[in-house]
């Protein structure tokens, strides 16, 4: 095993991986910016270094100071978390060319995978469907492409070639409209990623996200871990998952996750990894992109699974056989998971900064919290407005959801603005209850209602109480002094009044 993993991330996820190192008896090392001094991640880790100022680009994303911080501590490994640099094969190779094993796929798995146009490609050859769209990884010109774009049919997507998160991405339905937004999508792309290239995919409409989470070994041993319904997004970006999907029977559950596995085998991947599919109203499901890394909400699929997907991660680049057979894996109950992020769902979801003055999160059965804020942390713009993660299991997705709403009502955060009256919100909606949603659900047909504050009637109860707090208080301390009282004056001085 591993002596030192060196975690190049922050926030919630690098607490996550510190604490299954600690659980394996392995030391940390922890890297942070400037602004990120007093983060907890920093005082979770045995060592902590800084590596720069606040902007990630000179900080979270310096490979050189890094590795260079690798050395000097005698790390064995790096673990990248998500974002950042966990999908950059320039660092996975930077690792192995200084024997410092990456927790995490091969370079050119990652390298094959992270260009969209050549893992369509990839696949294909292994049998694996994908949406129909441009084929090859050629670099297509915009005449090229308006060319070909009637074959492929309208609604269509323009997407690049290198990049995710919806980054240089633009829904087409006319060809009188492709030019402006083929420029539009290629700057968007070149400004993200350094990479301009684009390819053509056609809409799949009413359609669900579904990801399959995998596992393989460096012994050619790949499963899947089940799925995850990831269809509740807002601008291309997941809000709420849960696993397993109401969309899915047993028959087309094993179906797809025999695709997802064909999928992966097509690069000889190992380590964690997810594949993204879309699957239409009629059933059927396409190949849609592979995640060569931990994904956000791997929780949910360890809480149904009871499979620790960060420790097999770790245990995978060691060089250990895969621990589980397909027939091994087994869902039990449900999970959901809502992201609670600093920003305002009554202002277009206006990102909030500020410090956290109070923080209560919720225990109980099935509540689970992923988080790396604390009170008195700062919310800054220069990172991921993600405050926590809340899971929530039950045997079923009923007693899930039930468990979620009584979670998010004892959840209490000051200082900043949050999304959880949205989620509150969200989970009353009758259609998400009885499962009926898709991609579009929370952009077009889920409306926030208006905010209902009594902010200062609140207060002025608060008010109220405090001042007779103090008020009983002070008599009570009067009478002391009069001698009305034989109890002993210690205990009333520090008796709570109510």
């Amino acid at each position: 095993m591993f002596k030192k993993i060196l975690i190049a991330n922050r926030g919630e996820i690098a607490v996550r991986i510190i604490r299954a190192c600690q659980e394996l008896g392995i030391e940390t090392v922890a890297v942070f910016s400037e602004v990120d001094r007093n983060a907890l991640h920093v005082r979770y880790a045995d060592e902590a270094y800084c590596i720069g100022p606040a902007p990630s680009r000179e900080s979270y994303l310096r490979v050189d100071k890094i590795i260079d911080i690798a050395r000097r501590t005698g790390t064995d490994a790096i673990h990248p978390g998500y974002g950042f640099l966990a999908e950059r094969e320039d660092f996975a190779q930077a690792c192995a060319d200084e024997n410092i094993v990456f927790i995490g796929p091969s370079p050119s798995a990652i390298a094959a995978m992270g260009d969209k146009a050549v893992a369509r490609a990839t696949v294909i050859k292994n049998g694996v469907a994908v949406i129909p769209g441009t084929e090859g990884v050629a670099d297509l010109s915009d005449e090229e492409l308006l060319a070909i774009a009637p074959s492929i049919g309208f609604p269509m997507l323009i997407k690049a070639s290198a990049g995710g998160g919806g980054k240089g991405q633009r829904e087409v339905r006319d060809i009188e409209s492709m030019p402006s937004l083929l420029a539009a999508a290629r700057r968007e792309a070149e400004s993200s990623f350094g990479d301009g290239r684009v390819y053509l995919e056609r809409l799949v409409e009413a359609a669900r996200h579904i990801e399959f989470q995998l596992l393989g070994d460096h012994y050619g041993n790949i499963i899947h871990l089940g799925e995850r319904e990831c269809s509740l997004q807002r601008r291309r970006q997941k809000l709420v998952e849960e696993s397993p999907s109401v969309a899915l029977d047993p028959e087309l559950r094993a179906r797809m996750g025999d695709m997802a596995v064909k999928a992966a085998q097509a690069v000889n991947y190992f380590n964690a990894g997810t594949i993204e599919c879309l699957l239409d109203k009629q059933g059927n499901y396409y190949f849609m992109e592979m995640n060569t890394r931990l994904q956000v909400e791997h929780p949910i699929t360890e809480r149904v699974t009871g499979v620790d997907i960060v420790k097999e991660q770790i245990r995978i680049a060691r060089g250990r056989k895969l621990r589980y057979t397909q027939e091994d894996i087994k869902q039990t109950g449900w999970a959901i998971e809502c992201r609670i992020n600093a920003e305002d769902p009554f202002q277009n979801f206006m990102p909030s900064t500020g410090v956290v003055s109070h923080i209560h999160f919720p225990t109980g059965p099935g509540i689970r919290i992923e988080s790396g804020v604390y009170e008195g942390f700062e919310i800054t713009p220069y990172y991921d407005s993600m405050i926590a993660k809340l899971i929530c299991w039950g045997d079923t997705r009923g007693e899930a959801l039930m468990r979620l709403r009584r979670a998010l009502g004892e959840i209490r955060i000051m200082g900043v603005k949050t999304n959880i009256p949205f989620h509150q919100q969200l989970i009353q909606s009758t259609r998400f209850q009885a499962g009926q949603f898709d991609t579009r659900f929370v952009e077009d047909r889920f409306e926030m209602q208006e905010e209902q504050t009594h902010h200062a009637h609140i207060a002025a109860a608060a008010a109220t109480l405090i001042a007779h707090k103090h008020a009983k208080h002070a008599a009570e301390q009067i009478g002391l002094a009069d001698g009305n009282s034989r109890s002993n004056a210690w205990k009333w001085g520090g008796k709570t009044s109510w």
